[in-house]
């Protein structure tokens, strides 16, 4: 038995209204600060995955030098494997265009994240201390508490090599 097809397509002007809504609903709004970094999700490249034709999945990046940043990444239907799609693909984005390395920041809350971004070969690189504190006077919207009632201070680093 197979499952629903999945086509993994550039993000284009037609997913924004999809996307705007996601974003809101994901991290508040369609900025997101990384490393002390204001990204504006509209404005970078990203990866859609299409489900049956609709939108189930998102990942948006930022290629700067060798190294490339996933700054977003959701799923609206778990267990499809949409998001290894959607990192495989950038990956692929990534090696295009002369990338040695594919990296993204989480918070500490986010153990799901951790659990996944690992299990599919990407390294703990680095910890910022304090660094959500910081990103909250960018950004005010950003909770105190995460999940599992987690208080959210800092940022977590995780790589893979190309």
């Amino acid at each position: 038995m197979t499952g629903p097809v999945v086509e993994i397509v550039p993000l284009t002007e037609q997913h924004f209204p999809w996307a705007r809504q996601l974003w809101e609903e994901a991290w508040g709004s369609d900025r997101v600060v990384s490393r002390g970094k204001v990204y504006h999700l509209a404005d970078l490249p990203g990866l859609v995955a299409l489900v049956a034709g609709e939108p189930s999945g998102l990942l948006v990046y930022c290629v700067e030098g060798d190294a490339c940043e996933i700054t977003s990444l959701n799923s609206t239907r778990e267990g499809l494997g949409l998001g290894s799609r959607l990192l495989e693909a950038a990956a692929e984005r990534a090696r295009q265009a002369g990338c040695r390395r594919l990296w993204l920041v989480t918070t500490n809350d986010n153990m799901h994240a951790l659990r996944f971004y690992q299990r599919r070969g990407f390294r703990l690189s680095a910890l910022y201390p304090g660094a959500v504190d910081r990103a909250r006077q960018i950004k005010p919207e950003i909770p105190l508490t995460g999940l599992d009632g987690i208080p959210i201070h800092d940022e977590i680093e995780l790589a893979l090599d190309l």
